[in-house]
């Protein structure tokens, strides 16, 4: 039996960040490792998608030296030099997340020059992976990547490891790096219109944008539900175990989501979803397992959480569904499976 491929995984910064694109990274080395697939990882700075022009001349280097077929995150991939890219001999593999020109707070400029290099740089690649339909439709539809250029591998998700046990008053959780498009300001602004109905609230997040968990801190400060709000920043895997296992709604209200891995960690969990109707996640969330509303709309958003919050039938109806919904999604296994066929088919080409 022949041994599946050599292959590099191009990865910025330390591989344990805790978001949702770094988890699904590091979970597809190791899948690929499992199948028996020499994975080289190959750290570039952290910096990416804005490096000094030094660290992109060493990170265009350390891609040229590269002799095997080569995984490149989309936050190197949609940022790095074109010129220095086209240079890279080995088969390239666009890891895209979501297209960097989508996310939120960038000024007009930036936004062109990120859709400008990505669109170019995807002409370099052999072939993309992404964890969405609704990823690929954008690179069909706005970057002129052909579809058969593109593949979907979906995250896996994990089992949950400890039964329910709601707490009283009912948790409503939210999980998501402190970064403007995760929209924890939107949620903060719609608890306080829900100050009359008994619930608490913790939001889990890696402080990725500071300012902006600055500003977060602030908000809550002078919220009239501050003292049933916690900011709970970035906490352990067994902590935020515990917090799936207690909470009874999930509720992120995200601007804009190419996947969310969060949302299958909340149907794997069981929990009913309150979120924005934006990106992927529509494909994501199952309709009978969420409330989605328009993003930037926290009296929507609000009003879906008092609908869930005094509605039994309702929150029972859409918690069955989270569960049936979450035992049908793959794991991580899959993911992997998928991802090592793409690198057969480059190795073999």
């Amino acid at each position: 039996m022949t041994r599946p491929c050599d292959a590099a995984f191009a990865i910025p910064g330390d591989i344990a960040t805790l978001t949702g694109g770094y988890i699904y990274e590091r979970r597809l080395l190791e899948g690929l490792r499992d199948l028996g697939h020499d994975m080289r990882h190959l750290q570039l700075v952290a910096s990416f998608p804005d490096p000094t022009p030094a660290e992109m001349a060493a990170a265009v280097a350390a891609l040229v030296a590269e002799d095997r077929p080569l995984i490149v995150d989309g936050l190197v991939f949609g940022a790095i030099d074109t010129a220095g890219l086209a240079r890279v001999r080995a088969p390239i593999v666009a890891m895209i997340h979501h297209p960097l020109a989508m996310e939120t707070g960038l000024n007009p400029a930036r936004r062109a020059h990120l859709y400008r290099t990505e669109r170019d740089n995807l002409q370099l690649a052999r072939h993309v992976l992404v964890p969405s339909p609704h990823a690929r439709a954008m690179l069909t539809e706005r970057y002129g990547v052909s579809a058969d250029r593109i593949t979907i591998a979906r995250p896996g998700v994990e089992p949950a490891r400890l039964a329910p046990s709601p707490v009283t008053p009912p948790l409503i959780l939210s999980v998501g790096i402190l970064h403007p498009r995760k929209g924890h300001d939107m949620l903060i602004n719609a608890l306080a219109g829900l100050a009359d109905l008994d619930w608490q609230a913790v939001i889990v997040g890696n402080p990725w944008d500071g300012a902006h968990a600055a500003a977060l801190a602030r908000q809550l400060a002078g919220s009239p539900v501050s003292g049933r709000v916690t900011l709970a920043g970035r906490v352990d895997a067994d902590r935020l175990e515990r917090l799936y296992a207690s909470a009874s709604i999930f509720a992120l209200a995200t601007r804009y989501e190419g996947h969310g891995l969060v949302f299958d960690e909340a149907l794997a969990h069981g929990l009913p979803i309150v979120s924005c109707a934006t990106g992927a996640v529509p494909d994501t969330v199952p309709a009978a397992t969420g409330l989605l509303v328009p993003p930037d709309d926290p009296h929507a958003l609000a009003a879906a959480l008092r609908r869930l919050l005094g509605d039994g039938p309702l929150h029972a109806r859409m918690r069955d569904a989270a569960r049936r919904a979450g035992n049908a999604l793959p794991g991580w296994q899959e993911t992997a499976a998928i991802a090592s066929r793409v690198l057969e088919r480059l190795s073999l080409s």
